[in-house]
């Protein structure tokens, strides 16, 4: 059990190092969530419902691993390491290594072979990616407990984080996905999706230890919080901690909200690629640049959702992001629907790629403020606080939407015919796949909202939560 690091104010050079360290997770993610469909259906040319079985199955794997991670690094106790750095290292060089090797799979294989040694890196990657991402994020809670500051916290770390998106799915599809004369359609070049994993590999380790680094000074001040440890069996805790998040409304609320929004993004990571090249017949550049739009929304609008949620605190701030959020589906089943009028025409795509990159730069950030909150709350109601476990079960929902929405996708592909071998789908199959990305995300949103509704907490009740705990501690 940990008691509350002060109210102190973080320097900005400390919350820029440490939201480095979210680069790795945004480059990591989002080159296996971006490519790792459409390599595996149109490269090595595995069946979509193959393709989406391994990917479901190892987010299922990475999300029942999330809370044992988390609470692994809870319990950890090093004077050099604290309980969160030394995870940050492994996972990194794990997870650079698998993003590497998925990639190198040669598509001359037997269907089989290629299913297996895909499905084994995939569990590879999503082990190491649990090694890093749920210390690196409990790290981040714990860095101060004044309300609008964790805010601030988790704003730079999402800046860093589109950074990483947008270094994959914008310079990587602008530089490594050029057209040749083998490969007119860049991202139908195999050796283009190696040589993006080279880079992304090397960039995971950098910024990892850039964080590393830039936090270390800080093991020493959380290694002293460390003042006693929970009563009883480190199973039953571990059992009890779980019910605990549960039984949290103020948690159960952020992490359905939490599931719902990254329901979203996984249709749009996972078969965004192939509505872009398809339906509206867009080159790997035209995608990059539309992408690109989206992102440098996100990244500015940090400021704006900052000021939102503190003025009129983060539960309305979320709900005006998902509106916005909202509002981009909608207008992107218009474009399905004039898809032939705006094919190979990006200007068309930047209104839309405005209005959701300001809508989810608030889902981004808000969320993970929240939690940070109902860890308060549960403190105030157990006297236990584990920061890791609590992020661990958050991720824990994410993923599980994750591997839903992947195994979805993959069965959908085949339902609507989509067929990598031909070089033009049915009017059909271009249409289903667009209306597939834009219903999938609205009603994520939709739900996301009706998920909100029941959150109990605002600055003033956090404030006072905080303040009770202090004089549990003083007694």
């Amino acid at each position: 059990m940990t008691t509350k690091v002060t109210n102190r104010n973080i320097p900005v050079i400390d919350k820029v190092g440490y939201g480095v360290g979210n680069l790795s997770i945004g480059i990591a993610m989002q080159v296996v969530g971006t490519y790792l469909v459409f390599f595996s259906t149109v490269i090595l040319g595995i069946p979509g419902y193959l393709v989406g079985l391994a990917v479901s199955i190892s987010i299922f794997w990475d999300a029942i691993t999330d809370p044992l991670m988390g609470y692994l690094s809870d319990i950890t106790k090093s004077k050099i390491f604290g309980r969160r750095h030394l995870y940050l290292i492994i996972g990194s060089l794990g997870v650079s290594a698998t993003i590497y090797l998925m990639w190198t799979i040669p598509a001359y294989l037997d269907t089989n072979v290629k299913f297996i040694i895909l499905f084994i890196y995939i569990i590879l990657f999503k082990s190491f990616i649990t090694v890093y991402v749920t210390p690196y994020t409990a790290l981040g809670a714990e860095l101060s407990s004044d309300y609008n500051e964790r805010t601030s916290i988790q704003s730079i770390k999402t800046i860093f984080f589109l950074f990483g998106l947008a270094f994959v799915s914008v310079a990587g599809l602008y530089i490594f996905f050029q057209p040749t004369i083998d490969f007119p359609s860049g991202q139908l070049n195999p050796i283009s999706y190696r040589n993006i994993g080279i880079m992304s590999a090397a960039v995971v380790v950098i910024s990892t230890f850039v964080c590393y680094w830039a936090t270390m000074k800080y093991i020493p001040i959380l290694n002293k919080h460390q003042i006693k440890e929970a009563k009883g069996k480190k199973l039953d805790i571990l059992v009890e901690s779980l019910k605990s998040t549960f039984a949290n409304p103020a948690f159960r609320a952020v992490a359905l909200c939490y599931l719902f929004n990254n329901l979203a993004s996984a249709f749009l990571s996972n078969i965004g690629l192939h509505v872009f090249t398809y339906t509206f017949v867009l080159t790997s550049q035209q995608i990059a640049i539309i992408l690109g739009v989206q992102f440098l929304m996100s990244i500015l609008s940090q400021p704006v959702w900052m000021y939102i949620a503190k003025k009129y605190d983060k539960r309305p701030a979320m709900n005006i992001g998902l509106l916005f959020s909202a509002l981009a589906g909608v207008l992107f089943i218009v474009m399905v629907i004039f898809k032939d009028s705006i094919a190979s025409a990006p200007l068309f795509f930047f209104p839309y790629a405005l209005i959701a990159g300001f809508g989810t730069g608030a889902l981004f950030t808000i969320p993970l403020s929240m939690v940070a909150d109902t860890i308060d709350f549960d403190e105030y109601k157990r006297g236990l606080r584990f920061e890791g476990f609590y992020f661990g079960s958050l991720t824990l929902y994410y993923k599980l939407s994750q591997a839903i929405a992947i195994f979805i996708i993959g069965i959908l592909l085949d339902l609507i015919r989509f067929d990598s071998s031909l070089p033009i789908q049915s009017e059909f199959t271009l249409i289903s796949l667009g209306m597939i990305l834009a219903f999938g995300s609205i009603i994520s949103f939709v739900l996301a909202y009706f998920s909100l509704r029941r959150y109990p907490l605002n600055e003033e009740r956090v404030r006072h939560i905080q303040l009770q705990i202090r004089k549990m501690q003083q007694e």
